[in-house]
Parts: structure tokens; C-alpha cells; sequence
């Protein structure tokens, strides 16, 4: 009988200070660590030389998501708001802070514009309904993940968003693509998909037992060219866990071929997976026990990625959104 995967399984030892809160000058700028999944083998190099381990027949897929401001605050400051998306037009699904002060026909003003709690969903979200539209760009700001521990600057405004960013609909960005300069995409066969990243990315596993673990829902689009570049393709290398879910949601037909398609995946990778959309992934430095450090654990082998980590902290690479990256071949 199989061991039963506890989320305990994937901690592991990060010093605080190793983790990025503020982006690099440049964004070729990362460190990349290369792990062979063949050999074990194990290499350090810079993200400058991602290319040279892109063939000319195989294709890199990214994620397109556009990250919107999703934070707001009450005209008073006391509340704070986490616009998770928008059902009907001026119904806002959001997340709040403080919940107690939220209650169902509590009113709150942003930018002058009243809302009406009219909704407390089961997960705590709220149904807010406003009277008029409200400018989210002008009025919102983006949420940055907790362990920045700071609020937004203006250079986030540039640099936590990818170069290729059409699609407006993602909270948090598909960190791997931050790294790319469009002169680099163009150097390598690569094609777009897009999966909007929510809030559940930053939401810690809380059951002991990772099959107990409820996956968050997040939207994605793939196009026909798409497709039909990825299914061409000898082999199928993955700018972050985002296209990672996707192609294997899309692959779970076993089919060996994806079709254009849009819709919702909560898919949850975890050791045990076959992957069957993916030959290869670029990806950031996840967070001890969360469900991407499971997933990368799931392609390479759990005992392989603690051991990479663990070069990577004595190496002080960085972690998290603004850190380096990871290439697993």
C-alpha cells in the first residue's frame, strides 16, 4: 500500500531573508537552477541561458493573463477589499477584512460609490452590489502576496506583470514569465495560453492529509493555433504551474492530443500524477508545503526537489514571485 501523502511531507527550511519582496533590476537578471530529472543531476546557471535548452521543435507555452488592481479599501480606510472577480456588471465576489464589520446589508463606499453586502457565500466570500460603476484601475491597487509584506509601488505596476500580458483577469501574476524580455520570446518557438491566476494561490494547505486538500477553480482559454502549435510540437516545455494545469487538465482525456477549449480546472498535482501535457517546466521557487511545491515534487520526484531546494538555499538563490527560477528537463 502506497504511503498516505501528508502536507508535512512537503516543508522544508527557507530563510526569511531569502525571500525576494522587490524585483530585480533586469528581468533577465534571475539565477536558474536546471534540474535533471534523468540523471539527478543538479546545475546552476542564469536564466540568460534558458534558450539554449529550447530546440527548434519544441515550443514554449506561457500564460497570457493580464493581473488587474484587486485591492480596495473602504473610502475610510477600515476595510479592505479583495475583488476576486465580477459575476454580473457592479456585483463584485470579493474577499474581505474585517469580516465582522461585512454582514449582510452593511454598506461600503469606494471612491464615493455606495455597495451593499447582499451575500455571505460558505467559503466567507461576500456578494457586494454597487450603485454605479467603479473605476478599478484608477481606484484599486494590485494585491501583492503576503510574504512581500509591503504594499504596492509604482514599479510593480510594471514589473508584476509579464511583457506579453493581454488577457485582464488574473490577481496574482504567472510568476515564471516574469523573467522573459520580448527580445528573448523572440528567440524561442513559443505559443500562449491563458489561465487567470485567483486568490487560491496564495492560500495555504490547512488539512493535514493533501488528498483532503479542496483545490481552488481558476478560468483558463486555450485557442485552436494554440492547440494546434502544442500537438505539433516534439516537446512541450511549460512557463509555470498555471500552463502546466491547464495542458494536463486538457490531457486528462489520455488522448494524447489537446483541443482548443474554455472553461474552469481545479485540477490538484500532487506525487502520483502522470503527466501527459508537459515534457518540461520553467518555474519559480515555491512555498513550503503549498500545493506548486507539490507539483513540482509530483514531476521530478519529491526527494530530487528537497534536495534541489536545498542547494538553493546554500546557494542563496531567491525565492518566491521576485526570485529566480527553476528549469526541470
Amino acid at each position: 500500500m502506497d504511503k498516505e501523502l501528508l502536507t508535512e511531507d512537503f516543508n522544508y527550511d527557507l530563510p526569511e531573508e531569502l525571500i525576494a519582496s522587490m524585483p530585480k533590476k533586469n528581468r533577465c537578471g534571475s539565477r536558474m537552477m536546471v534540474i535533471d530529472r534523468s540523471s539527478g543531476e543538479i546545475s546552476c546557471r542564469r536564466f540568460e541561458d534558458f534558450k539554449d535548452y529550447i530546440g527548434k521543435d519544441d515550443i514554449c507555452v506561457l500564460n497570457d493573463t493580464k493581473v488587474v488592481p484587486s485591492r480596495f479599501f473602504n473610502d475610510d480606510g477600515k476595510i479592505e477589499i479583495i475583488r476576486l472577480e465580477e459575476p454580473e456588471s457592479n456585483v463584485w465576489k470579493c474577499l474581505v477584512r474585517p469580516g465582522k464589520k461585512m454582514r449582510v446589508g452593511n454598506i461600503i463606499n469606494i471612491a464615493g460609490v455606495n455597495g451593499t453586502v447582499e451575500k455571505i457565500l460558505p467559503d466567507g466570500e461576500r456578494m457586494i452590489r454597487f450603485a454605479n460603476p467603479i473605476d478599478i484601475e484608477k481606484n484599486g491597487e494590485l494585491a501583492l502576496p503576503h510574504y512581500m509584506k509591503r504594499d504596492a509601488e509604482p514599479v510593480d505596476k510594471k514589473r508584476y506583470q509579464t511583457v506579453y500580458a493581454k488577457n485582464p483577469g488574473a490577481i496574482a501574476a504567472p510568476t515564471a514569465g516574469l523573467h522573459f524580455t520580448s527580445e528573448l520570446i523572440e528567440t524561442i518557438p513559443h505559443t500562449f495560453i491563458t489561465l487567470h491566476v485567483g486568490v487560491g494561490t496564495f492560500q495555504p494547505v490547512r488539512s493535514d492529509r493533501i488528498v483532503d486538500h479542496k483545490m481552488h477553480s481558476e478560468k483558463y482559454h486555450l485557442s485552436e493555433s494554440s492547440a494546434l502549435a502544442i500537438n505539433s510540437a516534439k516537446r512541450k516545455i511549460a512557463v509555470g504551474t498555471t500552463v502546466t494545469r491547464v495542458l494536463e487538465h486538457l490531457s486528462l482525456d489520455k488522448t494524447g492530443k489537446i483541443k482548443s477549449s474554455s472553461g474552469e480546472t481545479n485540477i490538484f498535482i500532487y506525487p502520483g500524477h502522470r503527466f501527459l501535457g508537459i515534457d518540461a517546466l520553467l518555474t519559480n521557487f515555491h512555498l513550503p508545503k503549498s500545493t506548486l511545491f507539490m507539483l513540482v515534487c509530483a514531476l521530478a520526484g519529491t526527494d530530487l526537489m528537497k534536495e534541489a531546494y536545498r542547494r538553493a538555499v546554500l546557494e542563496k538563490f531567491s525565492f518566491f514571485s521576485y526570485g529566480d527560477c527553476c528549469l526541470i528537463i
